[in-house]
């Protein structure tokens, strides 16, 4: 059984990636759980509350959730040509403290998707995850990207996924990061 968190990186109620994380759920292979969060309750990160109240519980229930995974796979929105801060936020909080970076994501296989209204996908914002992946020493997979375009013509109001074309996309894409997982496992066990 391979387990996959799927974090969305938006807040937002109607949000194209929490919908495009629940269209990869549905067409995941059997044998694989994609548990989907979101970033709800994750307050802006500050180093004086670290230090006076110590990690917050959302914090704490996503960096065991994520540690506990075979894989993370990533929705990202893309806000003006970048990373959303408050997804950044959330994985600067989860990198507390540096000590136990590396529980959460040293080695964890990561994978990287998007949806966004505009024409070219999550391109700019997925390429801006790099550095933060590798920072902190993550494996990530990059040969399968899918940034999802014209996401506000696809998905309805519902958060159904309408295409039957990019739910296909969807599909190989899932069961590439599924196949990139189990491969490493092998490599690793």
């Amino acid at each position: 059984m391979t387990t996959i968190i799927g974090l969305s990186g938006s807040l937002r109620k109607g949000s194209y990636n929490t919908a495009l994380l629940a269209a990869a759920k549905a067409v995941a292979p059997a044998g694989v759980t994609l548990d989907i969060r979101t970033l709800h309750g994750i307050p802006l990160y500050d180093g004086d509350v670290e230090e006076s109240e110590g990690i917050p519980t959302a914090v704490a229930t996503l960096k065991d959730a994520i540690a506990q995974a075979d894989g993370l796979l990533l929705a990202t929105p893309e806000y003006n040509n970048g990373m959303p801060g408050v997804f950044k936020n959330a994985l600067d909080w989860l990198s507390r403290p540096p000590a136990d970076s590396a529980r959460v994501f040293r080695d964890k296989p990561v994978a990287v998707m998007g949806a966004s209204p505009g024409g070219f996908g999550t391109i700019l914002s997925q390429n801006a995850w790099m550095p933060v992946l590798r920072t902190l020493q993550t494996t990530p997979w990059w040969q399968g990207r899918l940034m999802v375009s014209r996401a506000n013509k696809i998905i309805d109001a519902d958060g159904n996924l309408q295409d039957d074309a990019v739910r296909q996309q969807l599909a190989a894409f899932v069961s590439g990061f599924v196949e990139f997982i189990e491969h490493r496992e092998g490599e690793i066990g």
